[in-house]
């Protein structure tokens, strides 16, 4: 039950969109909410010269403020709290990630309750026919009354009033027919509507093969209680039917199921297969929606109306009347990791909401984060596992290309080339995969050597054709192509290395018959341009497709049957040490788009290491082998999921304010550790990898521990030193707990 106190003047204690780790205290105001003061309601509150929206979260009996010097709340927004179940994993969430609780709140509830409108969503009145009124009324001479009388029969379901005046027909005629009682009105949701057949089912389940239903089995086991489950399945193996019968299940119980997916490009594709499956409510959430849809699907999500939703990272936070599973896919992704802000992993927090309710918790992929694998290996998760394609073909073996001492046309190498042009010819699709956008990664001076660099980072301009300019895909500047060399003057100005514009560029050369789409995040800005690209490339008429690692997740793209690997050294050397790991996992990934339907599939990987024995694994005996082979190397070198991690990143335009803070924050941290004999390790200050990014200058200190509480306990210790240092409010700072990238 809620708590409320009796008391004739309570203190209420409210959580503010703020950076500060606290709560503020308030007196209540005038009128109270009709469901009294209590936990979880929303006020809008004076704070300084202006007024904020916050959360109630704690009621006191008194403050440590004389009650003199407290403000009152100007209103309550709501008759009833918020779900408690959501500020459960609000307040989890802040503690974890060492967040102030007010900014997370924000951040988890939609636009609309953080801009004080009502938690209500929307709603439209039909008008039908009453079941009550004759057949064939006697309208006269009332004519319209007639003709209207006629439309609303072709509608048994009913019509909105807006289709109805655009029929022509006048509010009057509609009141008159209505003070007649021929007619009646209605009113719906707009978002998740009663499905009027009653049915569960909208198409039956598919049959499952031994490795499925072996898989199904096991998750049927444990319904009803905490039970998280890796399911580790190639490519092509049928994770998603899986998915589908477990959902199934749950909403048979009439429970709600949440499904995660990396990115807004898989969630159109996930969202019609669901529909097509299910006569039930099947609702999307994600960036793409205005912010009067988001509160919609939050709202019918809360009420218990919509039993299955669909969405990206943000979607974790969405309240649920009666959960039942919450699934992963393409758990390793790293698009589940906010990497600005509130710096959560949805797919850590989909783990502890699953064990808060006691459901089924299922992480799904073809090639699982070493976080998750090592879980699933010492038991702590179910490991599941999917070895066979629907197709009944084996995955496609990737095939090691040497770059060195070779001609090469957009990228592209002769061998390459011929294969693309063999696959054409049967008809069939191609998939080249280059993780880089533009036309090439910089522009050079052949006569002085000149580089064309990034003026606010310590990165290189990349030349796009389209439009013609340079531009940093770090800090997005951008600027006009030089007509001669800055340096020297000279007019011979070329492109190095090849993006995805050049590649599309040198393929429409080469076959000026075939299309070629290019997929990468310019090409796609246009509202729903990247679905009507999928779109076209599932017709089946054989085409080119260029693209980016928006290509690799998870599309089913049952005509590619060639996936050509412009460079795939991009990772294995780079300074993080979860590159490898990533960068396996994104040639997985690619790889998995060949050969999913009848025809097998070939994947041809351009490298200028071919003998580098980590790509090598990867080709030989894919990407389990390389990752248990990974852990070990991490269990040796105490890495991540063998210890536990936070990052301070410390940044200022001036380099001598961002170090004069890191350094001091690294010194504190070392004399606590010594007080404390506490085993936390630090590390730093030292400059990020890219130490200049958008005229700012980037510090890091690291903090690791064995234990979980002991990495917690420091990192809180630190937090609290940061928000009492003068020195910490001219720089930013931010604290990321268990990060994926070190840039």
């Amino acid at each position: 039950m809620p708590r409320t106190l009796s008391i004739a003047s309570p203190i209420l204690r409210v959580a503010l969109p703020s950076p500060l780790r606290r709560l503020f205290d308030y007196l209540p105001a005038a009128s109270a909410p009709a469901c009294g003061w209590q936990p979880g309601l929303r006020v809008r509150v004076p704070l300084g010269r202006r007024e904020v929206i916050g959360v109630v979260m704690e009621l006191a009996e008194k403050s440590e403020l004389p009650q003199a010097q407290l403000r009152a709340v100007s209103e309550a927004l709501d008759d009833a709290p918020l779900p408690a179940d959501w500020r459960w994993l609000c307040r989890f969430t802040a503690r974890y990630y060492q967040h102030s609780l007010g900014d997370t709140l924000a951040n988890a509830m939609p636009a609309r309750l953080r801009q004080g409108h009502p938690m209500a969503g929307r709603t439209q009145t039909l008008w039908q026919r009453s079941p009550t009124s004759p057949a064939e009324p006697n309208f006269g001479r009332a004519t319209r009354q007639a003709e209207l009388w006629a439309l609303l029969g072709q509608h048994p379901h009913g019509m909105p009033g807006r289709a109805i005046s655009a029929h022509g027909f006048s509010h009057d005629t509609l009141t008159r027919l209505a003070q007649k009682g021929l007619i009646e009105s209605r009113e719906i949701t707009l978002t998740a509507p009663a499905s009027p057949s009653g049915h569960l089912l909208a198409s039956p389940a598919l049959p499952l093969n031994r490795e499925q239903a072996a898989v199904l089995a096991a998750l049927h086991e444990k319904l009803d209680g905490f039970h998280p489950c890796l399911i580790e399945g190639v490519t092509g193996s049928g994770k998603t039917e899986v998915y589908l019968q477990l959902i199934e299940a749950v909403a048979t119980k009439g429970k709600q199921s949440l499904v995660l997916v990396p990115e807004i490009g898989l969630t159109p594709q996930t969202l019609a297969r669901f529909r097509r499956r299910f006569n039930v409510p099947v609702l999307a959430l994600h960036s793409g929606l205005t912010d009067p849809e988001r509160l919609d699907v939050w709202e019918a999500a809360t009420s218990g109306r919509a039993l299955i939703i669909i969405g990206t990272r943000s979607a974790i936070f969405t309240p649920l009347a009666n959960p039942g599973a919450i699934i992963v896919d393409e758990e390793h992704d790293g698009s589940y990791k906010q990497q600005d802000g509130l710096r959560y992993h949805a797919r850590d927090l989909a783990v502890a909401r699953a064990h808060h309710h006691q459901i089924p918790v299922v992480l799904g992929s073809a090639t699982p984060s070493l976080e998750s694998l090592q879980r699933g290996l010492d038991g702590t998760y179910r490991h599941l596992h999917l070895t066979q394609r629907a197709s009944r073909h084996p995955p496609a073996k990737i095939e090691l290309t040497d770059l060195r001492h070779q001609p090469r046309q957009g990228g592209l190498l002769p061998g390459a080339i011929k294969a693309i042009k063999h696959t054409l010819k049967a008809g069939k699709q191609v998939l080249v995969f280059i993780n880089r956008r533009g036309f090439a990664p910089t522009l050079a001076c052949h006569a002085c050597g000149w580089i064309a660099d990034c003026d606010a980072c310590d990165a290189r301009m990349t030349l796009h054709r389209h439009p013609p300019l340079l531009a940093c895909h770090h800090c997005d500047s951008r600027r006009a192509l030089p007509d001669a060399c800055p340096d020297c003057g000279s007019g011979d100005l070329r492109a190095l290395g090849a993006g995805t514009e050049r590649t599309e560029e040198t393929l429409q050369g080469l076959f000026p018959k075939t299309p070629v789409y290019r997929i990468d995040r310019d090409s796609t800005r246009r509202k729903d341009s990247f679905e009507q690209i999928i779109k076209d490339i599932q017709r089946g008429e054989p085409c080119l497709l260029v693209g980016t690692q928006m290509l690799a997740k998870g599309h089913h793209l049952p005509h590619v049957t060639l996936v050509v690997v412009i460079n795939a050294d991009g990772g294995l050397y780079a300074a993080d040490f979860r590159a490898l790991e990533h960068s396996a996992q994104l040639l997985e990934q690619v790889a998995g788009r060949a050969g999913r339907a009848a025809d097998p599939g070939r994947v041809l990987v351009q490298t200028l290491h071919p003998d580098d024995p980590h790509l090598s694994q990867l080709a030989e005996h894919g990407y389990g082998a390389l990752a248990r082979h990974l852990l070990e190397e991490r269990r040796i070198a105490q890495l991540p999921p063998f210890s536990f991690m936070a990052l301070l990143r410390v940044e200022s335009p001036q380099i001598d304010a961002a170090t004069t803070l890191a350094q001091d924050a690294a010194l504190y941290l070392h004399e606590w550790v010594n007080t404390q004999q506490s085993p936390v390790r630090c590390l730093g200050p030292v400059p990020a990898p890219m130490e200049r990014r958008q005229n700012r200058y980037h510090l890091h200190i690291m903090l690791s521990a064995d234990k979980r509480s002991q990495l917690h306990q420091a990192a809180s210790v630190l937090v609290q030193w940061l928000e009492q240092s003068r020195d910490a409010r001219r720089v930013r700072w931010s604290l990321d707990i268990d990060p994926q990238t070190l840039v």
